[in-house]
């Protein structure tokens, strides 16, 4: 290996929280700091967190990985990932106190650990960088979109699908109720909101989860690589998300931001090569920098 690891103690309030820094024996001056979601620990699934700082390390990026509090070996009270800044800053103090060659790092999270990292990114002038996995943006509207459109509009198409309900093997009832439940989630939520947009409650729209990221988005002065994978209703939610508005486009489009699909994957791309190459592009990405 051309790299150490070195397990980490440190303190967030009252609380101390446990980390792994992975450091090459030649190390760059940026370096990237996972955010974990729950409910997970630092390893993350299939142990990809593991392995993708061992893959930065052996490119010359220092790499660090962490419980927040009340997850994994790390003391405290479990939390949402919407009340994790404190701990995310502790990691970030931890990280530049024990790698002193660093003078910027890039936060790097998965599905809800990369909304709370996009939340805190722009508090803080040392995050130069976000590299975001399959973001959660859930809404009930949303999900139920998302799979309208790409889980029962794609079955249409699935000629075992069909084998299936011509051999009597499909429960018929039960995908035709399931699919009226969702029609009715994404009918009952457009209600809703042109309702109490009429009695003047506007702000229960303009503050839910997707304008928050939108707006933390917008506030974040760093650049910013979205990874959607797409066999994943978490990724095509952001991705029907991202293509809603003139907005959001624009902000899509902006030349800070970047976006890359791996059509193939899941949402915690579980096979090898999909980890290796999300790892290679979070390299290539912060190469051009």
């Amino acid at each position: 290996m051309n790299y150490d690891e070195r397990p980490l103690r440190f303190q967030c309030q009252d609380a101390s929280l446990f980390g792994i820094l992975s450091t090459p024996k030649n190390s760059g001056k940026r370096g990237i700091l996972f955010v974990v979601g729950g409910p997970q620990y630092r390893a993350g699934s299939h142990r990809q967190f593991t392995l993708l700082a061992r893959q930065f390390a052996s490119h010359g990026i220092p790499a660090m990985r962490f419980d927040y509090r009340g997850m994994g070996d790390s003391e405290g009270s479990p939390r949402e990932f919407t009340a994790i800044d404190e701990d995310i800053r502790a990691a970030v103090d931890c990280f530049f106190r024990e790698a002193p060659e660093i003078n910027e790092l890039v936060l790097w999270g998965l599905c809800d650990a990369a909304s709370a990292a996009l939340f805190y990114a722009h508090q803080d002038r040392r995050i130069s960088g976000l590299v975001l996995l399959n973001p959660w943006v859930r809404t009930e509207q949303g999900v139920a979109k998302a799979y309208l459109k790409h889980y029962y509009l794609a079955r249409l198409f699935d000629r075992q699908l069909w084998r299936k309900i011509i051999s009597g093997q499909f429960a018929l009832f039960t995908a035709v109720r399931s699919l009226m439940q969702q029609i009715a989630k994404l009918m009952f939520q457009k209600k809703k909101q042109s309702d109490d947009i009429e009695v003047g409650f506007s702000n229960q729209v303009t503050n839910d989860l997707p304008k928050k990221i939108e707006n933390s988005l917008r506030l974040f002065k760093g650049r910013t690589l979205f990874i959607l994978c797409g066999n994943d209703l978490t990724a095509q939610e952001f991705a029907d998300l991202a293509d809603a508005s003139t907005g959001w486009k624009e902000l899509m489009a902006s030349p800070k931001i970047s976006r890359l699909d791996l059509e193939e994957a899941n949402h915690t791309f579980s096979q090898k090569r999909w980890r290796d190459q999300i790892g290679q592009w979070t390299i290539d990405w912060l190469k051009i920098q």
